[in-house]
């Protein structure tokens, strides 16, 4: 008889793998320790799993691999206890918030946890239509290097995770080039989920201020589409006003270093590589939260949950409204003609801050003796700041039905699959009517960024040309989700281009050359069978002194007019299918 009860009792907990947790303590270390301390990566994975195995309402899964040979994980709050995202798409709003992308900026990581916890206890309100993911920790190598010390500027906690990852990447400048594994993992779990807003919790540095909060939400004119306006007019305001309700003020990010708020800034402007810059590719409203770094921990922490919130209410209430208008800007972009890949602010546009600040001015430094910034916090002020958050487009270009990506270079054809790109090989050897780029011209960074001598201010001619592809070779259409995220990578004049990004640095260096003593006899040949090209020669020497003091310079400038120069050099191997 006692067989049979024990054998039972096995059963139904086999059955019923969500226990209560009775004997774990979801206190958090922060609430612990009265606001001044972050937990461990550790144990932060430990509280989800407990809170994963007590409550039917959360789920935690582990995705895929990070630097730091530690898995990332994707934790789940749905007050219906379904965790499939396919069908969660068709049915709720969901939102996903990313935390400890710089592990020194922890506050995220505290008031998710509290913020789940909360939920699933029954401690808030639940939302009916709102589903919300998190990422509890992103940048576990760098959460793993705890310190005390490396964020000089920063009030608390008292220990607390190192911006860089385990190879040392600042993870939110290496979303769009995935140099890291953690990227490439947040790409699969970001496909995966499919959220409609996207949260990145962070700490700014800069200026002196009296606000603990600031946003920065992606910038409205890039997101573009019937989004775009509801960003703008809508969504950013309700935020605000939420806040207000609940005595938290908030301001955008305050975009300045080294002067004072009080001269005017703009709003910050995230290309493809950082993190709402990316989301804003699949058009998900994103949104940073920067909280004060002067600021005592315990009060960004509070203000970074009541944020969080205030957007799920928010998203509740809108729930509808946002799938439709993110649904419809997919279809605004799949039938778009021309497409913005170069932003400048609109000096014609701005906005009026009402901004609580301190007063600060440069006085003469006791360390240095030249001038500084320093803030005096017995002097506040309000005071009219004037914003300026709009930008405008001044390149562009015309989106091509498809482009061809040959199948050699197999590290871009890895990250299109990454980010559920839809590609068709060819089935045999193809000649087609294409559009080509050469690259005119570019500059080069002299300091190393993130692991790359990033191009900026790069130009390309284009011609129209028969090229023979082969068989194997990838044709990818424009007409899909992911088009926004091939011509910010594709389009080779866009800022975080995958050339500007140096994965096309072959094609920059000449293979081929000539030996000057052989080549100088060809060289004349060839000006004598071709009267054009004689004369341009001509002229050229005539108006270009240092070319014409320059025997090697007139060489090559022949040697590149003629068969002999090799067709791969600046030949941008991405071609465009236009018709």
């Amino acid at each position: 008889m006692i067989k049979r009860y024990v054998a039972l009792l096995l059963l139904i907990s086999s059955c019923n793998p969500k226990t209560n947790s009775s004997d774990f303590d979801f206190t958090t270390r922060y609430e612990k320790s009265e606001g001044t301390e972050t937990d461990t990566y550790q144990n932060v994975i430990n509280f989800y799993t407990e809170l994963a195995k007590s409550s039917p309402e959360v789920n935690i899964e582990s995705i895929g691999a990070t630097d730091s040979g530690e898995p990332l994980h994707l934790v789940t709050y749905n007050p219906q206890g379904k965790f499939g995202f396919e069908e969660l798409q068709k049915e709720k709003t969901i939102i996903l918030i990313n935390n400890g992308i710089h592990p020194g900026e922890s506050d995220g990581i505290d008031a998710t946890m509290m913020l789940f916890r909360d939920l699933a206890q029954k401690d808030i309100k639940h939302p009916d239509n709102v589903v919300l993911a998190t990422i509890p920790v992103y940048n576990i190598g760098g959460a793993l290097n705890r310190n005390k010390a490396s964020r000089t500027n920063q009030n608390g906690p008292k220990e607390y995770g190192f911006r860089g990852n385990a190879r040392n990447f600042d993870l939110n400048r290496d979303f769009i080039k995935s140099d890291t594994k953690n990227a490439q993992t947040f790409a699969t779990i970001f496909h995966k989920v499919n959220p409609d807003i996207f949260i990145d919790n962070h700490v700014s540095n800069g200026a002196d201020y009296q606000y603990i909060l600031t946003h920065l939400f992606t910038q409205h004119n890039k997101l573009g589409g019937p989004l775009a306006n509801y960003l703008h007019e809508n969504f950013h305001p309700a935020l605000e006003n939420e806040l207000a309700k609940k005595e938290w003020d908030i301001t955008p990010y305050v975009n300045v270093f080294n002067r004072v708020p009080e001269t005017g800034f703009s709003q910050f402007f995230d290309s493809p590589r950082y993190s709402t810059g990316y989301t804003t590719l699949w058009n998900t409203l994103g949104m940073m939260v920067e909280t004060h770094m002067l600021k005592p921990y315990k009060q960004r922490v509070q203000g970074t949950y009541e944020l969080m919130v205030s957007m799920i209410d928010i998203a509740e209430r809108d729930h509808e409204k946002i799938k439709t208008l993110r649904r419809n800007t997919f279809e605004y972009y799949n039938q778009a003609d021309r497409y913005p890949i170069q932003w400048e602010i609109d000096t014609t546009k701005s906005s009026t801050l009402n901004f609580k600040g301190y007063e600060g001015k440069m006085i003469e430094s006791d360390l240095t003796g030249q001038k500084r910034l320093k803030y005096d916090r017995t002097k506040p002020f309000t005071k009219d700041v004037t914003y300026q958050d709009h930008f405008k487009a001044v390149k562009e270009v015309e989106i091509p039905k498809a482009y061809i990506i040959p199948q050699g270079w197999w590290d871009i054809i890895n990250l299109m699959k990454i980010n559920n790109i839809a590609m068709q090989p060819l089935e045999k050897d193809t000649t087609m009517a294409v559009q080509g780029y050469r690259i005119a011209s570019y500059k080069t960074r002299n300091s190393a960024y993130e692991g790359h001598y990033l191009h900026y201010n790069t130009t390309v001619s284009a011609q129209d040309e028969q090229v023979t592809f082969r068989k194997g070779d990838l044709l990818v259409k424009t007409d899909q989700p992911g088009i926004r995220y091939l011509l910010e990578t594709l389009e080779p004049e866009a800022v975080d281009s995958f050339f500007n990004w140096n994965f096309f640095d072959t094609i920059l260096q000449q293979k081929e050359g000539f030996s000057p003593y052989v080549f100088e006899d060809i060289a004349k040949e060839l000006l004598e069978k071709n009267p054009e090209l004689a004369a341009a020669f001509q002229k050229k020497k005539e108006e270009d002194e240092k070319f014409a003091a320059n025997w090697y310079a007139q060489l090559d400038w022949i040697h590149k007019k003629s068969d002999h120069y090799e067709k791969a050099h600046l030949q941008y191997p991405v071609y465009r299918l236009m018709e």
